[in-house]
């Protein structure tokens, strides 16, 4: 196992990137232009309102890669990134929250002009940005603030940026999802730093919610892809809040090599030393996506055992997790394992014989069995919802199949959910 310590400077941990947040005004100018109270294009900047424009940027060009949403409705956002990202080469993210621009007629020319507008401001090539947004679908993309505030943020740049950028990417979050962790690689100290944001829209058929991360580490964009890939499947794509896919989720990595270690170009030691770091990293914000929920009061963990293998652990792991009804019954910490069950036979995994199945809820107040070879056992009702009212709790279902295991990560359904999604566009 590699050690390695959690730090903090989030995504300008590493060495090489600065980072910075302001408020250009994009989310007011596309409220205004759904109530028509003002032309999209012409919103004023509002100095003291929310952050809602980022960047990231290095001081050279580095290895890059991403992964993007599984939903077939896509931002043209992922479109320019993607075209950008073919030679694996990239120097700066530029991202605003307040408008998803996906669904528009002119979304490809808006987040096209975005990197030219980050490009010039930077003195780099436009084809070296990456580009993302966040917000509501469906409503055009206010351009105006952008093009009034990219100078301004490009002066703000800074080795402290990071909460500030981390503040910018959010919607509906209720904390900012920033990370940094050091460790040794090839010899050499190597750091691996990010943000991300997501609240609502976020499951677990996707690449990610937004999220960007930073390494000073050697590593070609080739191994940078496919330690994504890798990483996220045990962390990001195990998250599920409310069983939406978004259209703009984004994760992406630039790496700038000034850590000095051999580079990385192979599945080696070092690659796998620098994936298990990756993980983790991914792992602990996942958690944080998941507890931060539209609405959420509580993180819940599935934890599945004893399955036929990890692809089984991970399909029950899921279905228990994406569940709307237990979901329900966490928030009303009901300890309903029939629920549970119930999610586990319609998962579409492979389960030897149901009959072995054990279900029990797990938190810091306690562990309570409710469920033991498949039937539904006599418990202390005050002992389980003393378990079920604190703010994290793990669903434990142990299977009689093999030795397959798996976590997934979500939150309770409750009533604040359905409040803030009611009305989320107007």
């Amino acid at each position: 196992m590699n050690n390695f310590t959690f730090i903090d400077g989030g995504v300008t941990a590493p060495q090489g990137f600065v980072a910075a947040g302001v408020c250009a005004g994009v989310k007011q100018a596309t409220s205004d232009a759904i109530t028509k109270a003002a032309k999209a294009n012409e919103s004023p900047v509002i100095p003291n309102g929310k952050r809602d424009l980022a960047m990231i940027a290095c001081d050279k060009i580095c290895s890059a890669a991403a992964i993007f949403t599984r939903n077939l409705v896509k931002s043209d956002t992922i479109y320019v990134t993607r075209e950008h990202l073919a030679n694996g080469k990239a120097q700066a993210v530029i991202v605003n929250s307040g408008n998803a621009n996906a669904c528009n007629p002119d979304g490809y020319e808006k987040a096209a002009a975005m990197a030219r507008l980050a490009a010039d401001a930077l003195g780099i090539d436009e084809n070296d940005v990456i580009v993302a947004s966040t917000g509501v679908i469906g409503q055009p993309l206010p351009l105006a603030p952008i093009e009034n505030n990219v100078e301004r943020l490009k002066a703000l740049l800074s080795k402290d940026g990071s909460a500030q950028a981390a503040e910018a990417i959010m919607t509906t979050d209720t904390v900012k999802k920033e990370w940094a962790v050091q460790t040794v690689i090839g010899g050499r100290n190597v750091t691996i730093g990010g943000i991300a944001k997501g609240s609502g829209m976020i499951h677990i058929n996707m690449g990610t919610t937004l999220s960007f991360v930073t390494t000073d580490a050697a590593i070609s964009s080739e191994m940078l892809k496919c330690a994504l890939i890798e990483a996220a499947d045990v962390s990001y794509n195990m998250v599920s809040v409310d069983g939406d896919t978004s259209t703009n989720d984004t994760l992406a990595i630039l790496a700038s090599g000034y850590a000095g270690n051999a580079e990385i170009t192979e599945k080696n030691a070092d690659y796998y030393a620098f994936l298990e770091v990756l993980t983790a990293a991914f792992k602990k914000v996942a958690k944080q996506l998941a507890a931060d929920g539209e609405g959420a009061t509580k993180l819940l963990i599935c934890s599945v055992k004893g399955a036929k293998d990890e692809q089984a652990a991970k399909i029950i792991a899921k279905s228990v997790i994406g569940s709307s009804l237990v979901k329900a019954a966490m928030f009303g910490a009901d300890a309903n394992c029939g629920r549970v069950l119930c999610a586990v036979g319609y998962s579409g995994a492979q389960v030897d014989d149901v009959r072995k199945i054990d279900v029990a809820y797990l938190s810091k107040a306690g562990e309570i069995l409710v469920c033991q070879n498949g039937c539904g056992l006599q418990f202390d009702e005050a002992k389980a919802e003393r378990i079920l009212l604190e703010n994290e709790i793990t669903i434990v279902i142990t299977l009689g199949d093999g030795c397959g295991e798996a976590e997934a990560y979500g939150c309770d359904l409750t009533y604040d959910y359905v409040k803030i999604n009611g009305d989320y566009r107007t």
